[in-house]
């Protein structure tokens, strides 16, 4: 199958990496998984030898009609979609599994929208753009911390996995690869998550100013500092659970 260039088409190639991947998601028969951006089926086939039911879902509607000839099992269902706009709740599973390397032009946006689905998930191992994994796992303070860090950690539970270099895959990407594995139980109770998710999303848009003046138009320092959050702290500073605690203080009664 030849590559698409407009669709930023890196296929993996390296078998031993390919058994680390599964050796992390270690899948059983009769699961269901979701893969996202199967391509030439490196990890289709792993997967459907092991017994698990498959969901793929791929944009490239000739890479699709090649994996359906390819393993025309029943065992198999490919959807010709974005990944971006596909309903995943539509795969109708009581114990449902993601596994899928994300293409990395759009990665993020494509995580938010994951995340939006996290609690139909038992868990969600993913290949990225190693930046990218580093900004999901980073802790409060590194310089990688910011809204998708926040987001992930309110639903998920962050797990690094695996460093992949570029030889991986065909053709070379320029930048490294990770892999990390999303836990939907981080633990974390928010009791408004609409109004958690504008602070947020407000925070990061300045994230070079301190909390307070970042948040200016939302809330006082008063208001910031009986979240238990210093006003003179960064965003990048704050967890999670300070964000959380705030957006509880701001929510309408």
């Amino acid at each position: 199958m030849s590559r698409r260039v407009s669709l930023g088409q890196h296929f993996l190639v390296d078998p031993h990496v390919v058994d680390e991947i599964l050796e992390i998601a270690r899948p059983l028969p009769g699961e269901r998984f979701v893969e996202i951006g199967p391509g030439r089926g490196a990890m289709t086939g792993p997967l459907l030898d092991a017994g698990a039911i498959v969901d793929a879902v791929e944009i490239d509607s000739a890479l699709a009609g090649w994996l359906r000839g390819r393993w025309p099992d029943e065992r198999m269902t490919v959807h010709v979609a974005d990944a971006l706009e596909f309903d995943y709740a539509s795969v109708a599973a009581a114990d449902l599994r993601l596994i899928g390397n994300l293409p990395y032009y759009l990665s993020t946006p494509l995580l938010f929208r994951l995340l939006e689905f996290a609690g139909i998930f038992r868990d969600i191992t993913v290949m990225l753009q190693r930046e990218v994994a580093e900004r999901l796992c980073a802790p409060p303070g590194s310089r990688r911390y910011g809204r998708l860090t926040v987001m992930a950690s309110s639903r998920c539970r962050p797990e690094w996995c695996l460093a992949v270099g570029r030889e991986a895959f065909r053709p070379q990407p320029k930048v490294e690869s990770a892999v990390v594995r999303l836990v939907p139980d981080s633990g974390l109770r928010v009791e408004a998550p609409e109004v958690f998710e504008r602070l947020v999303r407000q925070a990061f848009s300045q994230r070079r100013k301190t909390i307070a003046n970042a948040l200016r138009a939302m809330a006082s320092k008063e208001e910031i500092r009986a979240a238990g959050i210093d006003p003179s702290q960064r965003p990048e500073q704050i967890a999670a659970a300070e964000f959380a605690s705030l957006a509880e203080q701001l929510a309408p009664t």
